[in-house]
């Protein structure tokens, strides 16, 4: 229970060190700290509010003070009534309590300051000559009086909130204080009689960059300490000279509540009794030019909705259902396993749905569809929706715009008991810059490089890490962890890598450094890869982690203990995304057929590297912005022969060595740009609309691609292996003709074969194995289902004794225009 104290007069407060600044109103949850009327709301009241005048002022300049904080309140015990005092009973008022030794003024300043790194070595019951000194601070506290068993004993007032005396007691007991506002008080435990709450393990990890579970030690944390129910607030920040925690139980007046520094750790501590789930809290920090700042919480795992950017205190309750799921998600290797990819910007699927209500309909639409898997574009926590999540603020926090993260994790469960595995971009590459989150946290460069040039991402203008310090890389593996485990995510599709990789990403010369060796790879963010990869693929069986990785680095993924050419180990992902096929397709299909024979070796050249990597073909949202045009959009000709370029390209992707992924609204060849205000044009759909049809055609080839995909192993099986290829004819550009064989581990056999060309190409013969007797059709994006002409092929085509393409036999086979046919053995 916590009850809350009344708002009161304007009190002075303590002033920061001359010539700093403070910037703690800034920073409060995006709300003004405006005093609240004696008497407060009706929540308020429930809880137990209470009136009365403040009492003693604070030395330094006067400035506006929020109102009177919120005590909490002992466990099970109820505020003292209205109007009681808080002085002891007759007979044992003040009985035995000496004055207390006054602290030094030195301590005295820096403690009212926020800027002392012992809080506890002050406050709290210590033991001295001639019994037990306890000293409080309550701002705005008229009186404070111990309570314990067999014990009532009211302090003496020393001013500024503070309370002191020498009480009879040879031991400390289990006390608890009555904090006097005047009107009414507020029984509590003193947060001060605690030990630290975080054990020494976990101070040792953190100082290794070891600790896995970095989200157990630091952040806001429920747990029961000494028999006393609370929450431990824990922050890293080894350059202030003070923390405090600020928040709605104190009217986001942190003077009552400083935490203490653990050591060389860097990581500053307190446990307040009573505070519980739902609580908003920040951390007041002292600079080491004595200013001040108002910081949410890098750990939070939860936070307000934008715009609002206060931490949230909170603990999961959800249990999951997908114990199945996460049992079998890994018995086939991602690389030799059918991986079908629907992209998904959460906020803009369904606009205003949140988590919950996605998982109503998110689910069944991707099952219809036969997609094995969603990426989300990312969810963790973000100021500013138009970043679409890749300016990432709250890295272990899901963005509060559609709901909980119980509520985040009920929609991944959803997906995984339709039997859709999730993936979920993730952004270890930079962060922005904003005052109250992780730009110069503590007053100092501690996320980011120290070099401010070094910090600065060229492109986005925001700040990058620096992988070369050690509790930063700890803070973005652990993160990468806690996504896997606690949220149960599938893979990881991390965002950047190439920016990561080189010191001279987007820098002009002269404006980088190199490296000990010279060069321009930044052996921090490799080093902080391979170690990442490492640590996931160790925890979480089943996950694959991709990389968004632009150039041809060696040994994307390579496993890190191999050692390539260039002297690196594998940076150890499972696939990478192939941008080059992705740039070199669109290229080609955006021309005109009569000049596509002139670029036919951009639809070739991937498969001189296709097994260099394990590849992901993405066409992915960055493709459909921007000015990049939706997918059909892109397609030369009439609207028919967009759509029909729009299938044939979609056939051969599927069918060509890697995995596919395809982002929202292109399964129904939206035509215009994805927009995250709007999303998807789900009107196109709609019956009533004239051309629906069209649109609902592509819908359904993407449907069969994935029903086809999923049981064909000659797709997927050897997407690795380059005898799982052949190309029959990869030379035909002058009839705008790719034709190829891919075989699954058995032998297995697909002819993929598709025209570019808008003319129908009758008797085209295709070099085969002699040892398929006859071929049938199985695919073919020009039927009319679909929305094409109909021509087909629809009976056997039987391997005929004609020497064709190098091979000594083949068969005889209509092309439709502008299509892509499977064939498979009759």
């Amino acid at each position: 229970m916590t009850a809350r104290p009344p708002s009161r007069p304007t009190t002075p407060d303590t002033a920061p060190a001359p010539g700093a600044t403070d910037d703690s109103a800034a920073g409060r949850s995006g709300r003004a700290a405006t005093p609240r009327p004696p008497g407060g709301d009706s929540a308020v009241a429930a809880r137990g509010t209470f009136a009365g005048p403040a009492a003693g002022s604070v030395t330094g300049p006067a400035r506006t003070r929020p109102s009177a904080p919120r005590e909490a309140a002992a466990p099970g015990r109820a505020p003292a009534p209205a109007g009681s005092s808080s002085g002891a009973a007759p007979g044992t008022a003040g009985h035995g309590v000496r004055p207390a030794v006054p602290l030094s003024d030195e301590d005295r300043g820096r403690l009212l300051g926020g800027a002392h790194h012992d809080p506890h070595g002050l406050l709290g019951a210590h033991p001295v000559r001639g019994g037990l000194l306890i000293r409080v601070l309550r701002p705005c506290a008229k009186g404070v009086t111990v309570l314990a068993k067999g014990l009532r004993a009211t302090l003496p007032a020393e001013g500024d909130g503070l309370f002191a005396g020498v009480l009879p007691l040879r031991t400390v007991p289990d006390y608890e204080l009555l904090v006097d506002y005047g009107d009414n008080a507020v029984r509590m435990p003193d947060p001060y009689r605690f030990l630290p709450a975080l054990g020494e393990l976990d101070l040792h990890l953190l100082g290794e960059g070891r600790h896995e579970e970095l989200w157990q030690a630091l952040g806001a944390r429920i747990m029961e300490h000494q028999g006393v129910r609370g929450t431990r607030f824990t922050v890293w920040a080894p350059n202030a000279q003070g923390v405090r925690v600020v928040g709605d139980f104190n009217y986001w007046e942190g003077t009552g509540h400083p935490m203490r520094s653990l050591g060389s750790s860097g990581v500053w501590e307190l446990f307040l009794p009573g505070i519980g789930e739902g609580e908003l809290y920040k951390f007041e920090i002292t600079r080491p030019d004595g200013s001040r700042t108002v910081r949410a919480d890098p750990m939070a795992r939860r936070t307000e909705c934008p715009p609002a950017n206060a931490s949230v205190v909170d603990a999961s309750h959800y249990r999951w259902t997908d114990a199945d799921w996460m049992a079998r998600r890994g018995e086939r290797p991602v690389h030799e396993a059918p991986f079908s990819v629907y992209e998904v910007h959460l906020p803009s699927w369904r606009p205003g749905l949140t988590y919950r209500q996605l998982a109503a309909q998110l689910p069944g639409y991707v099952k219809d569809l036969g997609f094995t898997h969603v990426e989300f574009m990312p969810v963790s926590e973000h100021p500013f929706g138009g970043s679409w999540g890749y300016q990432v603020t709250g890295f272990y926090a899901p963005t509060a715009r559609m709901g909980t993260p119980d509520d985040l994790r009920f929609l991944i469960d959803a997906l995984h008991r339709a039997g859709i595995g999730v993936l979920m971009d993730w952004v270890p590459a930079h962060f922005p810059r904003d005052d109250w989150a992780l730009a110069e946290f503590d007053g100092r460069p501690l996320y980011e490089p120290q070099d401010p040039a070094r910090a600065a991402h060229p492109d986005w203008g925001t700040l990058e890490f620096d992988y070369g310090r050690t509790e930063v890389r700890n803070f973005l593996v652990a993160n990468a962890v806690y996504w896997c485990e606690e949220f149960h995510i599938d893979g990881l599709r991390v965002d950047a890598v190439a920016s990561m990789l080189y010191l001279d990403y987007s820098r002009e010369d002269g404006g980088w450094t190199p490296n000990v060796h010279g060069g321009r790879e930044n052996l921090d963010a490799v080093a902080f890869l391979q170690e990442m990869n490492a640590t996931v693929y160790r925890r979480c069986p089943g996950v694959v982690t991709i990389a968004e990785e632009s150039t041809a680095w060696d040994g994307v993924t390579r496993a890190t203990h191999h050692v390539g050419p260039g002297g690196f180990g594998g940076l150890g992902f499972g696939l990478k995304w192939n941008m080059g096929w992705m740039h070199d397709s669109l290229g080609y299909v955006s021309k005109e057929p009569v000049h596509r024979k002139y670029h036919h070796g951009e639809m070739t050249f991937s498969m001189i590297y296709a097994y260099s990597e394990n590849y992901v073909l993405p066409i992915s949202h960055d493709e459909v912005v921007h000015g990049k045009r939706a997918l059909v959009s892109k397609m030369p000709g009439d609207w028919w022969q967009q759509r029909a370029n729009h299938r044939a390209y979609l056939g051969f992707m599927w069918a060509h060595p890697g995995k596919q992924l395809l982002f929202m609204g292109q399964e129904f060849a939206q035509g215009a740009e994805w927009a995250e205000s709007h999303g998807p044009d789900w009107w196109l759909l709609d019956p009533s609309y004239e051309a629906e049809p069209d649109h609902r055609g592509v819908r359904d080839l993407v449907r069969e691609l994935n029903r086809r995909y999923a049981v064909t192993p000659a797709l997927w099986e050897r997407d690795t292996d380059p005898a799982g290829f052949s190309w029959i004819d990869g030379g035909a550009s002058e009839d705008n003709v790719f034709s190829f064989l891919r075989f699954g581990a058995d032998g297995s056999p697909l002819i993929s074969v598709t025209n570019f060309s808008p003319v129908v190409r009758h008797a085209y013969r295709l070099g085969v194995p002699g040892t398929v007797p006859a071929w049938r059709e199985v695919l073919n994006t020009d039927d009319a289902r679909y929305g094409g002409s109909g021509i087909t092929n629809p009976g056997p085509l039987t391997t005929e004794a004609t020497p064709w393409n190098g091979r000594t036999t083949s068969v005889s086979t209509v092309l439709p225009p502008l299509a892509t046919l499977w064939l498979r053995p009759s």
